[in-house]
């Protein structure tokens, strides 16, 4: 049975500050603002639909939108020879574009399940045929979801710090304990980093806590936080052999998981490991890592996508630096 490896990479500073601002901003892209049932929903469009091609779909965590979480990735060098191959579709979850206006008083926000449902009509309006996910938290269960519902829509997968289940009670109850005693700014920064990276209080640190309390309107924040905190477990189930398809409930896609060793998801990440088909699932955790590996590490993530893409029969001719990759394996929680 193979095993395991980690990928030893090495954290740099993050591309989010001073002159490196230019790394936030959108790059040939157009933006749309689509109605579905459950509300508007704004999308960024960069580039065009590329024939039969599927495209990228991000999809981003709390306390951020898509520019914070994923241009420094997507504006990163190493990641244009993906970008030239397909068009990229990036989500804002409601509320939590720049310059949102704020939600009446009142407003009910869609539960997960509905800001999943709320991405076929937009594909269909944009003439999305098929997509690849790149979702990291909040937006990896919300693709996730969207892969389980519409599995004819979805390639593939890229789920970075995914957490399939609900909160148990005791995470419950230590969440609304957190609740009476601390921000909500904190409380999401406690989703992203350990205690540990917080009390190193790294750039990345002060940048993201700066982003989270002064550019995302501070109620359409707590609204999509309640949301992801009342998700329901996925119930996804690892495929057993002989039986049908129509049995189980699982990803039939291909799916790389991504996870940084010090970030606060990584047994997440590794339950959610346990539970796919083995087949079908790389596992990548990259060391010395914490909980934003696409901003700290872009080139490395750019990598792992690249081969990725490839695997999937993409990108035959994309030129690639030697990476450690494994298939996931029913004994890669215990060699973690």
């Amino acid at each position: 049975m193979e095993e395991l490896h980690d990928v030893q990479l090495t954290e740099i500073k993050p591309l989010l500050t001073g002159q490196n601002r230019s790394n936030l901003q959108d790059v040939n892209c157009k933006e749309h603002d689509v109605e579905t049932a459950h509300g508007v929903l704004h999308v960024t469009m960069r580039g065009v639909v590329k024939g039969n091609q599927p495209t990228i779909l991000t999809y981003h965590d709390i306390g951020l939108n898509h520019k914070s979480c994923f241009n420094t990735l997507f504006n990163f060098e190493d990641m244009q020879e993906v970008t030239q191959h397909f068009s990229v579709l990036h989500v804002d979850a409601p509320g939590q574009q720049d310059n949102a206006p704020i939600f009446p008083t009142g407003y009910q926000y869609p539960t997960m399940e509905e800001l999943a449902e709320m991405l076929p009509p937009v594909l269909s309006k944009l003439q999305v045929k098929s997509v690849i996910g790149i979702g990291v938290g909040a937006g990896a269960y919300v693709l996730t979801k969207l892969a389980m519902d519409k599995p004819s829509l979805v390639e593939g997968l890229i789920l970075i710090n995914i957490d399939l289940c609900a909160k148990g009670w005791v995470d419950w109850a230590a969440s609304k304990l957190s609740s009476w005693t601390s921000s909500l700014v904190d409380n999401i920064m406690g989703h992203h980093f350990t205690s540990e990276e917080l009390l190193e209080n790294k750039e990345i640190i002060q940048t993201l806590r700066l982003h989270i309390s002064q550019d995302i309107p501070q109620e359409n924040l707590a609204l999509f936080f309640s949301s992801y905190e009342n998700r329901i477990d996925l119930d996804i189930d690892r495929p057993i052999p002989g039986l049908t398809g129509s049995d189980i409930v699982t990803l039939r896609c291909p799916v790389l998981l991504v996870v940084g060793d010090m970030s606060p998801a990584v047994d997440a990440v590794v339950d959610c490991n346990s539970r796919l088909d083995p087949t079908m699932t790389t596992l990548l955790k990259m060391a010395d890592c914490g909980g934003l590996p696409q901003v700290v590490q872009p080139g490395r993530l750019a990598e792992a996508i690249k081969y990725f893409v490839q695997g999937m029969g993409y990108m035959p001719a994309a030129g690639m630096t030697r990476l450690v990759r494994s298939r996931s394996r029913a004994s890669s929680a215990s060699s973690m």
